[in-house]
């Protein structure tokens, strides 16, 4: 970056500093004068220029920088050689990033005036300010939105407010919401609304129109100067397409989701509870001792860790700079989506990448090439973490936070997510990180390498966290109170019995007063003395409770099935996987069934999440005999035989009604009544809940893994319908390691050849086909069987489905040849496109992928079929490959 500064004896002198050593400066923002009026960087380099009329805001900007205490000012007629169209096309991509960086911003109005209007109310420059030519151009969207401070100034170089202060006559003006104005990260609001504030902008270059929004959208674009506004806008809206595919498949969840759950689950985030810690000796020095890099809070099961966060994440949210970033992650051991060290990082990145969008060009150089695989196979770790150190690197990167509850429910690759923060948490000054945990040595062990840390033990803290108990004690017996209309003396013995048996502990009291809200007042002060102090203590209780219940041996299957899935499942999902539930229709039914439940469970959105991840570990370790009386396998194999019965009852072609073969995945909308609703759940994980179960312990269902079993039958008839089911789920990577993991599973099995040949078949069809079906779920019933073998067993169990429409099919060989399978993930432009004679039709390659009929896609290409020439006559098309072959296809009537 090239900066002015202004010596003592009043000339201006260019000084280009490298990206990591850029000094504080300040920034202006103007509207040309003619070019011819302007001062150069060619005449700052000559000594010239100081004639021109452009040379006064030269001058003020450079002092006013030097009243704020700035040395250097930065402005771009002079500061950029537009000669050097390299250069030039840097700094337009760079613009949007030096106005947020800068310490101040100048707007300098040279059409509006303030003279002697000093008194009037409101001034007389006010409508002159509204009607300013610098509210029209283009490129003063992002000088508007960029900064943190902008500053306004009128002809006499007189300040006339800022951008906080005259917020509403900004908006008055440019329609842009005041929370736009005022800071919130420009990711809060769509693409649609910003592109919608520069619609009445003008620019002197035409494509300038499209390259101004470059910041405000969030992408990277080389300038182009010679394709017009259309070709400008066109390359934009594809970079935005990319951007916002990219960013989507970053994440495995919101953490912002995540965290709205959580303080719901947990009735609600209380101030109160968690202030004391930002009052703490240890989380100050870590807060602002530069050197103090990582913090690491822990403490025992119940003490608050989470809620603490979820307190510390706000206060950081609230008190940062505008421009700063605050990125967090909640690990939970019971949801498979969130309890891995990749999904940590990737919802890290997803944060990262949504408040500052500049950053997703580290992941961009290498999802552009792999696509969402790339987070998801087996190198994905060392993917993301070169990623991520790339980011914590960057330049531009601001003031960060990075924060990680409950490491200790990262159930794979913790040693592998300690190790990276233990290294990384040093690498830059920007950005500090909070860790939370139970007490568990080998994270201590793996931390306590960390230079720069802070530990803030909350039992050594005991105090403040008895201090938080008490006051959240207060509030939900307040609550209870008020609710179920307790009198003075029942409110102060619910009030003293929590005090005196809570032990610090803000689950244990949240779990009583949820069991005392379902008693009726009159027995309130008889049961209070049945709730046993600790933890443990209290879930005995709980279970005893659920045993002595009509419906104990219900609520155990349902406890069973709870504990051992591999998310939080629906009230739809837990009705199919649990037999004696199946005949329940009623959901108000089903949720009284899991309140019975004993507090266990919690509700929220139909979906059912443990209320804590003490409840699940005491239930598989304490209550194991109880829960698991025939041991965890028969839950594991009710849950497989339950999942193949509602898949083959409810899986079918085309579920979602979309009729188009290359209908893209994008583009579908879950229906209201949605026919996956039941089996989503088991359509993902049904093969995990096989390899989990171990049928040597049960020869009473071997028969299950023979040929003719129940797992052959399911992918004789359903298999083609699994697979559009896993697209629609956008689960088809996790189907493809769900076939390695059958096909492992089923090696050495007795009387299960033919089974096992279907199921190494069936595993290459889905390598072979995974992009096709992926991007559109009805190609696995055109693409997918048209270029499988001809000889290969699920093609000719399927043949049936085959598309009618295609009367010359490929000449395919007879069995899978040695590759495996194609990685794709980028695209690119169509590279062919053609009429037919009579010119009634019109087929293309579209990014070589596709070929489209009647401008609509029908038929995903394989790699090796992906032509380099393409010939049409009539309705037959013809395509040359680069491979040497050639494939004539005959398109008739797309009915399937």
């Amino acid at each position: 970056m090239r900066l002015l500064r202004c010596s003592d004896t009043g000339d201006f002198s260019l000084t280009q500093f490298p990206d990591k050593v850029i000094p504080r400066y300040a920034i202006l923002s103007h509207t040309w004068r003619a070019d011819a009026e302007e001062v150069t960087f060619e005449d700052l380099t000559n000594g010239t220029g100081k004639n021109k009329a452009g040379h006064e805001k030269i001058w003020f900007c450079g002092e006013q920088a030097r009243q704020d205490g700035l040395q250097h000012f930065w402005i771009d007629t002079c500061c950029i050689d537009k000669a050097n169209k390299a250069e030039l096309s840097q700094a337009i991509q760079s613009m949007f990033r030096w106005y947020r960086n800068a310490a101040r911003c100048y707007v300098y109005l040279h059409d509006v005036t303030v003279a002697t209007d000093e008194e009037a109310n409101p001034p007389l420059w006010e409508s002159a300010f509204r009607k300013s030519k610098w509210f029209t151009r283009g490129w003063t969207l992002q000088e508007l939105l960029a900064p943190s401070t902008v500053e306004f100034f009128c002809r006499e170089r007189r300040k006339l407010g800022d951008k906080t202060s005259l917020t509403q006559h900004i908006y008055e003006v440019t329609g842009i919401p005041h929370s736009a104005l005022q800071g919130a990260p420009l990711s809060q609001f769509s693409v649609k609304d910003r592109l919608r504030w520069s619609e009445h902008r003008q620019t002197t270059r035409p494509e300038d129109k499209a390259y101004s929004l470059l910041g405000v959208v969030g992408v990277d674009l080389a300038p182009c100067y010679g394709e017009g506004a259309e070709g400008a806008f066109k390359r934009l809206h594809d970079e935005i397409s990319k951007l916002e595919r990219c960013v989507q498949d970053i994440h495995s969840t919101d953490p912002r989701d995540d965290k709205k759950r959580i303080e719901y689950t947990k009735g609600g985030l209380l101030k109160a509870s968690y202030r004391w810690v930002l009052d703490n000796i240890h989380f100050q020095q870590w807060h602002n001792d530069p050197q103090s890099r990582l913090l690491w809070i822990k403490g025992d099961p119940g003490k608050g860790k989470t809620m603490l966060l979820c307190g510390i994440i706000d206060e950081l949210q609230q008190s940062i700079a505008k421009t700063g970033l605050v990125s967090y992650f909640f690990c939970q051991a019971t949801d498979s989506r969130i309890n891995t060290a990749t999904a940590v990082l990737r919802g890290l990145l997803f944060l990262l990448v949504s408040q500052q969008p500049s950053l997703v060009a580290y992941v961009r150089k290498k999802y552009d090439h792999a696509g969402k695989t790339m987070f998801e196979d087996a190198n994905a770790w060392v993917a993301l973490t070169e990623i991520f150190t790339d980011v914590l690197q960057d330049p531009g990167l601001n003031a960060t936070y990075l924060i990680i509850d409950a490491l200790d429910e990262c159930v794979t690759d913790l040693p592998k997510l300690l190790d990276f923060v233990a290294k990384h948490s040093s690498v830059s000054s920007r950005v500090k990180w909070i860790v939370s945990s139970r007490n568990w040595p080998a994270i201590e062990e793996q931390l306590e390498r960390t230079g720069h840390k802070v530990r803030l033990s909350l039992e050594l803290n005991a105090e403040s966290v008895s201090t938080a108990v008490q006051t959240f004690i207060e509030q939900k017996v307040s609550q209870l109170a008020q609710q179920k209309k307790y009198d003075e003396r029942t409110r102060d013995s619910v009030l003293e019995h929590l005090a005196s048996n809570a032990n610090d502990t803000f689950l244990w009291v949240a779990l009583v007063c949820q069991d005392l809200e379902m008693t009726a007042k009159r027995n309130v002060l008889k049961k209070l003395n049945s709730f046993p102090p600790g933890l443990d203590s209290l879930y005995k209780r709980m279970m005893q409770q659920i045993s002595k219940s009509d419906d104990a041996e219900l609520c155990k299957q349902v406890l069973a099935s709870i504990a051992l899935v591999y998310r939080p499942i629906t009230l739809k999902e837990l009705a199919a996987l649990v037999e004696q539930l199946g005949e329940i229709a009623d959901d108000k039914e089903l949720r009284e069934i899991i309140g019975l439940c004993g507090s266990f469970l919690i509700l929220r959105e139909d979906t059912i999440y443990f209320v804590h991840q003490s409840a699940k570990d005491f239930l598989l370790a304490q209550a194991a005999e109880q829960v698991f009386p025939s041991g965890r396998e028969d839950v594991h194999h009710a849950i497989v035989a339950r999942s193949l019965e509602i898949m083959s009852r409810t899986l079918q072609r085309d579920m979602y009604g979309l009729k188009a073969p290359g209908y893209p995945i994008d583009d579908i909308k879950q229906p209201d009544s949605d026919p996956l609703a039941t089996s989503r759940y088991s359509c993902i994980y049904w093969v995990d809940h096989l390899c989990d179960w171990n049928p040597s312990s049960s020869a009473k269902y071997e028969v299950g893994l023979q040929d003719g079993g129940a797992v052959d039958s399911f992918l004789r008839q359903q298999y083609l319908y699994w697979l559009e089911a896993l697209s629609l789920c956008k689960s088809i990577s996790q189907g493809v390691v769900s076939m390695a993991k059958l096909e492992v599973f089923m090696q050495g099995r007795a009387n299960a050849s033919a089974l096992n040949e279907l199921v190494r078949d069936a595993r290459r069809f889905i390598m072979a086909h995974k992009s096709a079906i992926e991007n559109s779920p009805l190609q696995s019933y055109a693409s997918a069987l048209l270029f499988s073998p001809t000889r290969s067993p699920i093609r000719s169990l399927f043949k049936r489905e085959e598309p009618n429409w295609i009367t010359i099919a490929p000449a395919m060989e007879e069995k899978w040849g040695a590759c495996l399978q194609t990685l794709e993930g980028h695209s690119g432009s169509v590279y062919s496109v053609v009429f037919s004679p009579d010119s009634t039709r019109l087929a293309s390659g579209s990014d070589r992928m596709w070929i489209a009929y009647d401008s609509e896609n029908v038929l995903w290409l394989p790699s090796e079929y992906r032509s380099s020439r393409f010939i049409v006559s009539k309705n037959r098309i013809g395509i040359g490959t680069s491979h040497g072959k050639v494939w004539i296809c005959s398109v008739e009537d797309k009915k399937r």
